[in-house]
């Protein structure tokens, strides 16, 4: 479970964030939602990290992020798995090295063991014999599959999902929803999914927070959205053609 305590955030003069108090469930998919410029993207990386709050607290657990050193802070970073709008994969690198680079960099494993699981995840996304292929030699939604292989590659206990349907076909995007899902279940994992996807989010958002202007105007379960009463997150899902 992750907890938002009122979070701030602002650069110069520009109010980002505004007391911004949450929950995030542990086994859930946990949805974040609103327009451009509402404040999610800044506020998805101010919980991992790359993006300092100005004040407020972000508890993993029993542990405030904020208040906590470097080695502190990297302790939980390992817990952390990461699949970013774009997949981010490594051009330069293969399939392979691509989902093998954060067991390198974070844990002792031998080279022997490191594949082992790098195999593990690739299967687990049901991808067989792509080791040796390099991002350009796949497609999108395969880019994605690996990019989730490599965000499951550390065992996290939490799975940040930036817009992971961007660029995708219907049918795509159904399926990376559903692996989201089943893995957010078989691991008992919490994860929070930035997105401007309301289908996906109707099939499987399990706790949403809408963020309006900085502010967090709602948050609850998608069934209770359209009884909400809630004018802005009306008005956004009516934009969104729900």
């Amino acid at each position: 479970m992750i907890k938002l305590n009122h979070i701030n955030k602002g650069f110069g003069e520009k109010k980002v964030l505004t007391d911004i108090s949450a929950t995030f469930h542990q086994g859930k998919c946990n949805f974040v939602i609103g327009a451009s410029g509402s404040g999610k993207s800044v506020l998805m990386k101010c919980m991992v990290g790359l993006i300092e709050v100005d004040s407020g607290a972000i508890q993993y657990g029993d542990k405030d992020f904020v208040s906590l050193g470097y080695e502190q802070k990297k302790e939980i970073r390992k817990e952390i798995g990461m699949l970013f709008q774009g997949t981010a994969l490594f051009d330069s690198l293969n399939v392979e090295d691509n989902v093998a680079f954060p067991l390198r960099m974070f844990t002792k494993l031998t080279p022997a063991e490191i594949i082992e699981r790098v195999n593990f995840c690739l299967k687990r996304v049901s991808l067989d014999n792509v080791n040796k292929l390099f991002p350009s030699a796949i497609s999108g939604g395969m880019k994605k599959r690996v990019g989730i292989a490599r965000a499951i590659a550390l065992n996290p206990k939490y799975l940040f999902c930036d817009e992971p349907n961007s660029g995708l076909d219907p049918l795509t995007s159904r399926v990376i929803d559903e692996l989201i899902m089943e893995i957010t279940k078989e691991y008992n994992i919490t994860t929070i999914i930035n997105t401007h996807d309301m289908k996906s989010l109707f099939e499987m958002g399990e706790n949403i927070v809408f963020i309006y202007k900085g502010l967090k105007e709602w948050e609850g379960k998608r069934e209770d959205i359209r009884s909400s009463g809630n004018e802005q997150l009306l008005k956004f899902m009516k934009a969104s053609e729900f």
